[in-house]
């Protein structure tokens, strides 16, 4: 096996059974290939597929002025390089994006000559700035990383349903059909309760649907044609015959006596016929049945039936047959008559009805029609109404359907071919048509809207691409009412285009839409989950409130492709889900998940991917079925799915098996250890609390993993991996520089790689990221390994919680309720502190009394309270700060206020006292304790920069300088060793210090000359010698480009910045929090067993074991039965012994056990379950390096759906705790739990209890958030209550119920305060708030403003309402 750099150091034991060929894909794969396609900006000009912009740009162009003289045609378009990278966009709060070019041509035709072209312009038009996505996945909008989350929609095409009897109260199905275009008006067809077939577009009025088949050119007769067969009668003097067809006799009831040919009766009155009779019919050769008048009454007629003589119409089509028209017939003479064939059974008379109620006669009246439904009021006049029409659904500019659309039609109407207009055809029409009136015959099933195949995905690229074309398309029609103008005042096409339209429909995409959400960057799981989220919200999608179960509710499709976990808690359940583990999107938008082949029950390493269209043809047999030696089923039965059943299928005929058992889980769900053991609810708990994990400060790998963690670590991009290979020539703990091993480089290539980690930097939710290398000077490393650990990271594995010794067992009521009792210990080895880091902000505006000023010098104000700050008036970095203290001095002008004499006279005594500002300075806000890390200080273009921007400013210049001297030491090095190898052994021809012509150059030679003078030697060879003006001019060259790269640099750094209107100066200052554990914090495990911090106990009152060692954390086990999470028992015996098999590998090292003896008991660790590993393959190094990691203790890998089983976890605590061990700490024979003693006694606990170690992490949902108190503070503007909530600085609210509590108790003054005082009493609070600073503690309560309020309220209905004054 091939182990990575960082792998080899700690490699996972995984107890998986099957060997999984087919790896993860990677995770944010969705995001990055859909904007790719959308840019397409690697692609040349020419070669670019129509798609994305590209597409976008081709369907609204070319644009024909309105008199048809001037014509704009499209020819590329090209993306320029970003003005500024990621970091500096973050900083300075831009967006990260590229401006669009378009090159358009101007053609300008001859009046005189339409056809000859005039003149041809040809420019590139300014298109508005396009967001680019960032190398994760992401988007930085206005200085903040943004998601744009996937939406799953209907796909467009045809659907056809039924309302399951909920609309008549008779229970009757009532079918309908849709047709959903991508953009267009919506086509519906629905029966109504009495059999009539209605139709309505974009869900107006309902008209019956003959009109719509009239317009679109069909006549009575053709539509009788297309949904009825007819039957053929032969009129005679009294009666008539019909043509025998057996099939629609059968089953029908017989109304007269049936005689065959010869006239001997068959079927007697009254009797039904059934095959028996058909047969003897058939028997007797009869060609056609005498029938009497009474039977052909009341039947429909198919076609005109016209006067042979005059020419007259006697009948129409869908006439009903009245004896009097049979008279009629007989008298003109009329031989042969056509009839519909209707019955009750599979073919109704529906059409026909539907045509009764229709009064429209022909083509022209029946389009009037639908125009009067779609602009009623306005005058149906001919042109327009057909204009309308034809727009309708026969116009490309406002129908589309696109490729999917038309695919899913053409299949649903069983059609061969899946290509075809993007535009509705007649033919759809009808055939849908006709498919509605057979399901209501009863053949043909309807559609499951909520099957994977009737809803599709669309990702970033493809949103972004709808908006830009919206934006596109309103430039479009300006553009053509320009156009005009274009020859007569000789207009270039930028003059033409205005790209404002496209800049601010993007902009509104990116920056409010309901699918761009801003990053949930807590932890490395909580972003990759974000950005592989698929919501069926949004534009274009469901409403929350509307969505009902079905929509929401796991669907058989969903496996492989959706995982049935992960999903919110609330009112979103069902709505949000996430992307199963392997799930892809195919080109059509549809989600696919990979199988392998299996054929003759032998199963290949050949993956095909899957939709769940195609899906449903196959057998399918899941990842866990037994597999022998030769790779083939070796079970009698297999159970398999097909179609979304459940069966056990003979292995024969499996087609299909899952490529992994994790398959039809999503990420955050299968890093869940043992989740087969958790019940769903939990499960799901589980899965979603992981997102919300603070990162710790010294990152902990779970001993209990599911092998997932390294993937999702590295796929998250919050590790630094290297680009290329090589060796590591110089680490500190902020960048890492790898010297590129010489075949990974091309020639003239830099052969080094820098990473500049990133250090305490802030995430969006405040969290800390911080990235620390793993690596040393010297260390050999291949391209992908992990060079640096990011937050939540260990040796490159997701590390989001910390490993605890837990005990189940109650504790003095501590854990009641789910509380959960943690040892002091725990806080004071900081395990679970974490970083936090808040920004916070001040700007200095030009005010109407003057300009802002940031500045140390402020009146009124201690020096005491100025220590912290420089001479520029800002705190310096470093500094200790808490609540209240100032961050950055800053003084606001205030109108001149009259002066009473007496302050007049000591102005005058002491000079001009500066009055006229008011202190307005950036203070910690409340609740706040930390160390100041950074500031940031942006000033408007045109205003002097102050000395501490300056010296910013010089720092960071300073730190990029050193970053290219070093990239400069490392390319001369490599440089200078190059060239020594090609000098040495290599005859002269002269050189520096009198080198004779003819010597032979030595290394001696070479060490006396200055490395720069070396290039001066003159070697005999002239290849040689262009190798060395070669390497000379490829340094200078990268000298160039190096102070190139500075001064641009420079000139980012020195412009000035781009801030708000009205905003001179604006600084950011970074705050670095530390929060402890402490009582009221929320935790939980990774099983869904979540709880609050009850107490802190000190580490000697905690039970202890045998050998003195106290558990962590006390849980309680009342926690486990009642919500069916095993997994989390089973995570704690494998932790234990993970712990224990650490313990013995640490004895190991200590005793400097032989290197044979280690590597012996590794094997033994590693290979005797489960996954096997290549040990003897490790050098005795690596072997130090992988046990001197293991000490903490060995980690598992127990793949979701393919864990460990319960002898192997038995067995592996075997090991970890010999015999003589086990029976030292008083452990059960199963080694699953043992004797604790109480900590405050010392006596024994009476029973055992389970202990071992469990992965535990903190959530986000930290107590010193919540905490909140408020004496005095903001006031709402009309009611003049307080505000609530923490962040307006808020109360708390005494409720309705609050106030009849106090009224049961007759607590009349304290009530009466509440609801005055100390609430909506304007005049009476600031009154209390007088007396307290006085001393006296007296209370006036007046009138509270509310009621005020109220009078208002009642004097606006016109209800005079005045107070009684006594």
């Amino acid at each position: 096996m091939n182990y990575s750099f960082t792998e080899r150091k700690r490699v996972r034991k995984s107890f998986a059974k099957r060997v999984n060929n087919h790896q993860v894909p990677y995770l944010i794969a969705t995001q990055l290939e859909s904007y790719a396609k959308f840019l397409q900006a690697d692609k040349p000009a020419m070669s670019r597929l129509t798609e994305g912009l590209q597409a976008a740009f081709t369907s609204a162009f070319p644009i024909v002025s309105n008199n048809g003289y001037a014509r704009m045609e499209y020819v590329s378009y090209q993306l320029s390089q970003p003005p500024f990278d990621v970091k500096e966009c973050q900083q300075r709060g831009y967006t990260y994006h590229s401006a669009l070019r378009a090159k358009v041509r101007l053609i300008i035709y001859d009046r005189e000559a339409p056809t000859k072209v005039k003149e041809v312009k040809e420019s590139e038009v300014y298109m508005g700035e396009i967001p680019l996505m960032t190398e994760n996945g992401s988007f930085v909008i206005n200085g903040t990383e943004r998601v744009i989350v996937s939406q799953l929609h209907r796909s467009p095409g045809v659907f056809f349903e039924h309302d399951k009897g909920k609309t008549h109260s008779s229970g009757k199905l009532l079918f309908s059909a849709r047709i959903i275009p991508y953009r267009g008006s919506w086509l519906d067809f629905e029966f109504d309760p009495k059999d009539i077939l209605y139709f309505r577009i974009d869900r107006r009025r309902k008209m019956p649907v003959t009109i719509l088949l009239k317009a679109i050119g069909l006549n009575n007769e053709q539509i009788l044609a297309n949904f009825f067969n007819f039957d053929h009668f032969s009129l005679t003097a009294n009666g008539g015959s019909m043509e025998f067809v057996p099939e629609r006799l059968r089953g029908q009831l017989a109304s007269f006596d049936v005689l065959d040919e010869n006239g001997v009766v068959v079927i007697q009155k009254d009797k039904r016929i059934n095959t028996k009779h058909i047969r003897e019919l058939e028997a007797a050769k009869t060609k056609t049945i005498a029938v009497p008048d009474d039977y052909l009454i009341g039947r429909v007629v198919a076609r005109n039936i016209v006067d042979p003589d005059s020419g007259e119409i006697l009948a129409y089509a869908n006439d009903e047959i009245t004896e009097e028209l049979l008279a009629t017939l007989r008298d003109a003479g009329i031989k042969q008559l056509e009839t519909i064939y209707t019955n009750d059974l599979d073919s109704g008379a529906y059409i026909s009805q539907t045509l009764r109620t229709d009064e429209t006669a022909d083509q022209m009246a029946a389009r009037i029609a639908i125009y009067r439904m779609l602009r009623p009021g306005e005058p149906p006049i001919e042109d327009a109404v057909e204009v309308l029409f034809q727009r309708l659904f026969y116009s490309e500019d406002t129908y589309d359907l696109s490729r999917v659309g038309r695919m899913k039609v053409n299949s649903r109407l069983n059609r061969p071919e899946m290509e075809g207009p993007m535009v509705l055809s007649s033919e759809d029409i009808l055939d849908t048509i006709k498919s509605l009136v057979d399901l209501r015959n009863g053949k043909g099933e309807v559609d499951d809207i909520d099957h994977l195949g009737n809803r599709r995905v669309r990702c970033v690229g493809e949103l972004a691409e709808n908006q830009f074309r919206a934006g596109l398309s309103r430039v479009e029609r300006a553009v053509k009412e320009r156009l005009g103008q274009a020859e007569t005042e000789n207009l270039m096409p930028h003059d033409l285009t205005n790209s404002k339209p496209i800049s601010s429909a993007i902009r509104e995409f990116f920056g409010s839409s309901q699918l761009s959400q801003f990053m949930d960057q807590t932890n490395p799981l909580s972003e990759i989950t974000h950005k592989r989220r698929i919501s069926a919200l949004g534009p274009g999608g469901l409403m929350r409130e509307r969505a009902g179960f079905e929509v929401r509710d796991v669907h058989p499709t969903h496996y492989g492709r959706v995982c049935p976990i992960e999903t919110p808690e609330g009112p979103n359940i069902g709505l949000i889900n996430s992307l199963a583990l392997f799930a892809r999107l195919n080109e059509h938008g549809f989600l696919e998940t990979p199988y392998r082949k299996v054929s003759n029950s032998k199963v290949s390493d050949e993956v095909v991917y899957l939709s769940a269209i195609e899906e449903a043809k196959y057998v399918i047999a899941q990842a866990n079925a037994t597999i022998d030696k030769s790779g083939k089923l070796a079970d009698e039965l297999v159970s398999a799915r097909q179609a979304g059943e459940t069966m056990m299928v003979s292995p024969e005929r499996i087609d299909f098996i899952d490529v992994a058992p994790s398959q039809i889980v999503s990420a955050a769900a299968s890093l869940v250890p043992f989740l087969e053991h958790d019940d769903a609810n939990r499960a799901l708990m589980g899965a979603n609390m992981q997102r919300q994990a603070v990162p710790c400060l010294r990152p902990d790998k779970p001993l209990v993993g599911t092998g997932l963690e390294r993937i999702v670590a590295v796929d998250s991009g919050t590790v630094v991996l290297a680009a290329r290979g090589g060796i590591v020539d110089y680490v500190d703990a902020n960048r890492v520089v790898i010297r590129v091993n010489d075949d990974e480089t091309t020639a003239g290539e830099v052969g080094v790689d820098i990473y500049n980690l990133i250090k305490y930097t802030r995430s969006n939710q405040n969290t800390n990221i911080n990235q620390r290398p793993i690596v040393k000077v010297g260390d050999r490393v291949a391209r992908g390994d992990v060079v640096a650990d990011g937050a939540s990271t260990d040796l490159g594995e997701l590390a989001l919680g910390q490993n605890m010794t837990v005990a189940f067992m109650p504790w003095n009521g501590y854990n009641f309720e789910d509380s959960i009792l943690i040892s002091e210990k725990v806080v004071a080895d900081d395990r679970y502190t974490s970083i936090h880091i808040e920004e916070l902000s001040v700007v200095a505006r030009d005010t109407k009394l003057g300009s802002e000023e940031i500045t140390r010098d402020i009146s009124n104000l201690a020096e005491s309270q100025l220590s912290r700050l420089d001479e520029s008036g800002i705190v310096y970095i470093g500094a200790e700060v808490e609540a209240g203290d100032v961050l950055v001095g800053k003084v606001t002008p205030k109108g001149e206020t009259t002066l009473t004499p007496e302050e007049k006279l000591l102005r005058a005594i002491f000079g001009e006292k500066a009055s006229d500002v008011k202190d307005t300075s950036l203070r910690v806000p409340s609740g706040m304790i930390g160390t100041i890390i950074d500031v940031q200080v942006f000033t408007r273009e045109g205003i002097e920069r102050d000395a501490r921007a300056q010296s910013i400013i010089q720092e960071e210049l300073q730190r990029y300088r050193l970053g290219l001297n070093d990239q400069l030491r490392i390319v001369e090095g490599d440089a200078f060793m190059r060239l020594e190898k090609l000098l040495i052994g290599k005859v002269a021809n002269g050189g520096p210090k009198k080198l004779a012509k003819g010597t032979k150059i030595d290394k001696e030679y070479l060490a006396d000359l200055d490395k720069y003078h070396r290039f001066d030697v003159r070697p005999a060879d002239d290849e040689v010698a262009s190798q060395v003006e070669a390497i000379k001019s490829s340094i200078e060259a990268k000298r160039k480009q190096f102070d190139e790269a500075f001064e641009e640099k420079r000139t980012k750094l020195t412009q000035g910045d781009d801030l708000q209107p009205g905003v001179t100066k604006m600084v950011k200052v970074y705050l670095a929090v530390k929060r402890r554990l402490q009582p009221g914090d929320k935790m939980a495990g990774r099983h869904g067993n979540k709880g609050v911090v009850s107490k802190i106990a000190p580490a000697e009152d905690m039970p202890f074991m045998a050998d003195g060692r106290p558990v962590d954390i006390v849980l309680n086990p009342l926690g486990v039965p009642s919500r069916m999470n095993v997994g989390q028992i089973l995570e704690t015996h494998l932790g234990w012994a993970a712990q224990g098999i650490g313990k013995r590998v640490d004895e190991m090292v200590r005793q400097q056990a032989k290197q044979a003896e280690l590597r012996e008991f590794l094997k033994q660790l590693y290979n005797e379950t489960g996954r096997i590993e290549d040990i003897d393959n490790f050098t005795d190094e690596q072997i130090t390096v992988l046990a001197e990691n293991l000490r903490q203790g060995l980690p598992f890998a127990t793949p979701v759906f393919d864990g460990a089983t319960e002898a192997e976890i038995g067995r592996m605590l075997e090991l970890a705790y010999p015999e003589e061990v086990a029976t030292s700490l008083k452990m059960t024979p199963s080694r699953q739990q043992m004797i604790l003693c109480d900590g405050r006694t010392g006596d024994q606990f009476e029973r055992p209890a389970t202990v071992g170690v469990m992965h535990v992490l903190k959530l986000h949902h930290l107590v010193d958030d919540k905490m909140h108190a408020r004496s005095t503070g903001p006031y709402s503007l009309v009611t003049q209550q307080p505000l609530g909530g923490k962040a307006q600085f808020g109360g708390q609210r005494f409720g309705e119920m609050e106030v009849w509590a106090l009224e049961a108790y007759g607590a009349s003054y304290v009530l009466q305060e509440m609801l005055t005082v100390k609430s909506d009493d304007v005049a009476g609070r600031t009154k209390v708030y007088e007396n307290i600073v006085k001393g006296e503690h007296t209370i006036d309560a007046g009138m509270p403003e509310s009621f005020n309020v109220l009078v208002k309220e009642i004097r606006s209905l016109g209800i005079e309402i005045d107070m009684e004054r006594n």
